[in-house]
């Protein structure tokens, strides 16, 4: 292996963990300005100029809180629960092409840690599964009766949206006839956006994806009115904001996956002369499905848990299968 794509995948690697962890701080700014205007409120504005380091002064807080581990916790398992739940995050984004190909210095490069692998979707599909684990650890190691069941909360529900949410992919897999993340997303090249041809996988997977980040309406896992915070309730420190970042650093991948299967990834005006737009149409774009997920939290009231589970089973699951059905049918006679 030649030292330059190693300096390559290095430098891709601390883009994207950087990235992920200072757009976790200001994603959770974001979430509460954005909540703050919808519900008529100000809103952090009061660290720094117009509150742009309130994220620095809840790190300093959260790094000088005391780190409290039960006395009949598993010390081991409790230690390493937020880790498990915190690394799929960081690494399920290797696979996403972040900009189209381009030649930099006299050198080709590919804007995606991993670069093109056939099986994207199914490295994807792999990776997030295993935050599931971390979830349970976390709850069956407090030795704390309601974070217990706030894991097997968790557990049951991430599993049943994980069905609904792996048959959303399928529509775009089907239509570009690959499980390669550029295929799909050079598909899309030309304002050919999946999201035309598939508005019920958009709405089936945006909706799946949320309720396996665990946010509102679906974060009964949490309910602090039954839970007193659910998994994590033994929590603090930097234990909980590992927690805390692996939440949200999923919902940042999982728009950006939204916006390669759906929204044409990083294509968009003028990317084929200058493909360093390539990144900033999909952050943008992301920023977009971001406030979508912020919008449902500060508009609707959480689900009833049984209520919750009969959706995934009995309506989500469903329509996506209808879904695939259809796409498979379109594409037959089409082809």
């Amino acid at each position: 292996m030649d030292i330059p794509h190693l300096v390559e995948w290095a430098v891709e690697s601390i883009v994207i963990i950087v990235g992920l962890i200072g757009g976790f701080a200001y994603l959770t700014l974001f979430e509460r300005r954005v909540q703050a205007r919808i519900q008529v409120r100000i809103g952090p504005n009061r660290a720094g100029p117009w509150g742009l380091l309130q994220p620095v002064a809840d790190g300093i807080k959260l790094i000088f809180k005391e780190e409290v581990i039960p006395d009949r916790a598993d010390k081991a398992l409790f230690i390493l629960a937020p880790v498990i739940t915190v690394i799929p995050a960081l690494i399920v984004l290797a696979v996403v092409p972040l900009g189209p190909d381009m030649v930099l210095f006299g050198y080709p490069i590919t804007l995606g840690i991993a670069g093109d692998i056939n099986v994207g979707v199914l490295y994807i599909m792999a990776v997030s599964s295993i935050a599931v684990y971390g979830i349970t650890i976390a709850g069956w190691a407090s030795s704390n009766k309601y974070a217990l069941l706030g894991g097997i909360r968790a557990t049951a529900q991430m599993i049943s949206y994980e069905l609904a949410l792996a048959l959303a992919f399928i529509g775009p897999i089907l239509l570009a006839n690959s499980m390669s993340l550029h295929d799909i997303v050079n598909a899309q090249q030309g304002f050919r956006w999946y999201i035309w041809l598939q508005p019920l996988g958009f709405i089936i997977f945006l909706l799946a994806a949320v309720a396996e980040v665990n946010r509102d309406p679906f974060d009964m896992p949490e309910a602090e009115q039954e839970l007193t915070a659910g998994y994590h309730a033994e929590y603090s420190g930097m234990k909980f904001a590992l927690m805390f970042m692996a939440e949200y650093d999923k919902m940042i991948a999982v728009s950006m996956i939204a916006v390669t299967l759906f929204l044409g990834g990083y294509w968009g005006p003028f990317v084929n002369q200058f493909p360093l737009l390539g990144p900033v149409y999909l952050v943008l774009k992301t920023v977009v499905v971001l406030f979508i997920m912020v919008w449902m939290r500060a508009t609707l009231v959480r689900f009833r848990y049984d209520r919750l589970m009969a959706f995934g089973w009995k309506i989500l699951l469903p329509l996506a299968l209808l879904n695939v059905m259809g796409t498979a049918a379109f594409v037959l006679v089409g082809g």
